[in-house]
């Protein structure tokens, strides 16, 4: 046999086996081989290094300004206000008047038998105030509480939205809804001895404060309508507070009571002081406005025109501890001016809550 003839099957065979190399290169690898990774390998110098996560505890305060007539004072600088933590001196990290920053809004409802007459009054300048205030970053929910705690609303920028929820409102007692649950026609909250559930408004606060805003970031009010009365909660006041602070929202209430309503069953209210504790410990303040609608108005406006005159601060506490307690805040801006500042936060734990 020739040379030529012996190379021929060889060759042959050669192309044979590139052949087949090239079609096992394009056929898919089977489901049961490991992956092959084709990057380089990772030189020593580029091996991972351990990092190590450092918490930063921010404080943020959102507040108001006035001057000793009551009137807004919405100029001032860092240099005009100081701030100091359980009475030691801070520095604040930066400090602007901010008057368009996105709004957070709660607005909680009392349709307990009490509010039956001033419901309506609460339904038309609640839906005045919300298309007056809510801008096109701000978002807003709607809470009902009597004897229950509903969602009537949630999360909307449509002030058409909140307003249709709020019409659809209803007084709602142990007696039922309508005229069949009005104190004394069949049912209602009258107080009476024992632990009566008829008004759940520290209840209604907290799920607020830890189901609704506890998430939200930026500014967060909360606006609650009542005469301040709680029959049957199982949240205590200080803990309603402090769901509140810790989610830094600002609350005002409007004490709006049916005087008729007391006065028919021989009693007073004495909604103020809760209402009052409530506010005060978290920057807002109470309104009494009783059962006057030109004054509920007039409330709403007030409202409207403090959140829209803030003051946001922020400063890094010399205690960096961080051990969960709270620590009291407070804000000075110069001589016969008063602050509405929150009376204080909890410091974030090890674990970072």
């Amino acid at each position: 046999m020739s040379m030529r003839t012996r190379l021929i099957p060889a060759l042959a065979l050669l192309c044979l086996a590139a052949g087949l190399r090239t079609a096992q290169a394009q056929l898919a690898p089977s489901p049961d081989e490991p992956p092959v990774s084709t990057a380089p390998a990772t030189a020593p110098d580029d091996q991972p290094v351990a990092t190590f996560k450092v918490q930063v505890n921010l404080v943020d305060l959102f507040f108001t300004v006035k001057d000793k007539n009551g009137n807004l004072v919405p100029h001032l600088n860092k240099t005009d206000c100081s701030v100091q933590e359980d009475k030691a001196p801070q520095t604040f990290k930066s400090f602007v008047a901010e008057n368009n920053l996105p709004l957070t809004l709660g607005l909680l409802l009392d349709t307990s038998g009490s509010q039956y007459r001033v419901l309506p009054l609460e339904q038309q300048a609640g839906s005045e105030f919300l298309s007056r205030v809510l801008k096109p970053k701000d978002q807003a929910f709607l809470l009902s509480f009597d004897v229950n705690v509903d969602l009537l609303q949630d999360f909307t920028n449509s002030a058409r939205q909140l307003s249709r929820a709020m019409n659809k409102a209803e007084i709602n007692t142990a007696g039922g809804n309508g005229a069949a649950g009005i104190p004394g026609l069949g049912g209602g909250t009258i107080p009476v001895s024992g632990t009566p559930k008829g008004t759940l408004l520290y209840d209604a606060v907290y799920l607020a404060s830890n189901d609704k805003l506890n998430q939200e970031t930026g500014r967060k009010a909360m606006i609650i309508l009542t005469d301040g009365e709680d029959e049957g909660s199982k949240t205590k006041i200080n803990d309603a507070i402090a769901a509140a602070q810790r989610s830094n929202v600002i609350i005002y209430v409007i004490l709006i009571a049916d005087t008729g309503f007391y006065g028919n069953f021989g009693m007073g209210y004495g909604g103020y002081s809760a209402a009052n504790k409530m506010s005060q410990e978290t920057g807002g303040r109470v309104i009494n406005v009783g059962n006057n609608g030109k004054k509920l108005e007039e409330a709403f406006e007030q409202i409207e025109d403090e959140l829209r005159t803030q003051y946001v601060a922020t400063y890094t506490p010399t205690n960096t501890k961080l051990d969960g307690t709270f620590r009291h805040v407070a804000v000075s801006c110069g001589e016969g001016m008063k602050v509405q500042v929150r009376r204080g936060y909890f410091a974030p734990t090890p674990d970072g809550n």
